[in-house]
């Protein structure tokens, strides 16, 4: 008989899903590679130029650190590379100083190592620098006393981490659109999340389906996620916009949604929020006004105007009227208990938040929802 006949169906169903992710871990991998792939060319070319200017054109020996501390300053990240290029610089300077001076006095060795890389680690914390600084400077002060005890050699070492920081600030101006158009990107996809769920609640609110409300819950909870990827994006497009004098028509875009972060967050914790109630009205077996139903399916429309809007770079402005004309219906609605009192005023809430999300002062979007009618 062939083996194939005695395979467990839970251990075929096990290896199928483990085959299921190793495709979705090599995807993610090459989609990885190729988010990087700007920053992967941009330190191999700065690492490149950064050699070339010490080596060749300045006649340095061996520049070693001039492509080092252009990477270094770089990274694989927008954010902060100015940063990283004064303190990589600085941090050189103190310990091939530091270096420079204990070696001419004391000579090299096990325990002139060990004094060298206190002094001027010391010196860093005291000068209040960050540990890039602070770490450059030890890492320098043990190169000087271990592979350049020459007198002089060391102001070249200098000059070559000068180099490579130069390299990199001007390879960090040239910087591609697709970092500023990725918080755009990340809101839309935020609002995007936002009106599934609100779509997936209201079918859970309308059928009383329990599992089905839990379910949508527990995709709620991974929301998280989404807001630190904005977040990360914000703060990158700012970066860019720091380091990069060819991209300054970009910053009104970039601003507008890095302000948008904290609002967006908390129009996504209502959300959540409103997810959970609804859960709750059907564990209870509680049925909710075909009204309210339809005021959360109309919402997750107007929530569909924001992603649009932020996905073609437009003003959120575009989704208000819908928003406010939800926020009418809501006025009318009469719940039936306590359960769709608390979904109703959850809802309210939710609405005000999305009406700042679209523009509004918190006390504009708070006045402009309508007392319910008694």
């Amino acid at each position: 008989m062939p083996s194939h006949t005695f395979r467990e169906p839970r251990l075929e169903a096990l290896i199928e899903r483990a085959r299921v992710r190793s495709r979705l871990s090599i995807a993610a991998r090459v989609d990885r590679v190729r988010d990087k792939s700007w920053h992967i060319a941009q330190c191999a070319l700065a690492a490149g130029v950064a050699w070339w200017v010490a080596g060749p054109v300045l006649g340095h020996a061996t520049p070693l650190f001039a492509p080092i501390v252009a990477l270094v300053c770089l990274g694989m990240t927008y954010g902060q590379r100015l940063q990283r290029v004064v303190e990589v610089t600085i941090g050189v300077a103190i310990g091939i100083a530091i270096a420079d001076v204990f070696v001419g006095i004391a000579g090299t060795g096990v325990w002139q190592i060990v004094a060298v890389v206190v002094v001027s680690m010391s010196v860093a914390l005291f000068l209040d620098a960050g540990m890039l600084l602070v770490m450059q400077s030890a890492v320098q002060s043990v190169s000087v006393a271990v592979l350049v005890p020459a007198p002089g050699q060391a102001v070249v070492r200098w000059i070559d981490a000068v180099v490579g920081g130069a390299a990199a600030l001007v390879f960090a101006a040239i910087v591609p659109r697709a970092p500023l158009r990725q918080p755009r990107r990340v809101a839309a996809k935020v609002a995007r999340s936002m009106a599934q769920l609100l779509r997936d609640a209201a079918q859970g609110a309308r059928s009383v389906d329990a599992e089905h409300a839990a379910r949508v819950l527990s995709q709620a909870r991974e929301t998280d996620v989404l807001i630190r990827e904005l977040q990360a994006a914000a703060d990158e497009g700012m970066s860019v916009l720091a380091s990069s004098p060819f991209r300054r028509s970009d910053a009104a875009s970039v601003r507008t949604i890095a302000s948008l972060v904290e609002p967006l967050d908390r129009a996504v914790r209502s959300t959540r929020v409103l997810v959970r109630r609804v859960s709750i009205t059907a564990y209870h077996g509680v049925p909710v006004p075909e009204d309210l139903v339809a005021a959360i399916s109309s919402i997750a429309d107007a929530v569909d105007v924001l992603d649009r809007a932020w996905a073609e770079n437009r003003s959120a402005e575009l989704a208000q009227p819908a928003i406010l004309e939800v926020a009418n219906e809501t006025a009318t609605i009469v719940p039936t208990g306590y359960h769709t009192t608390v979904l109703l005023a959850q809802l309210r809430s939710l609405i005000v938040d999305l009406l700042e999300l679209s523009g509004m002062e918190h006390e504009e979007a708070v006045e402009s929802v309508p007392p319910r009618a008694a």
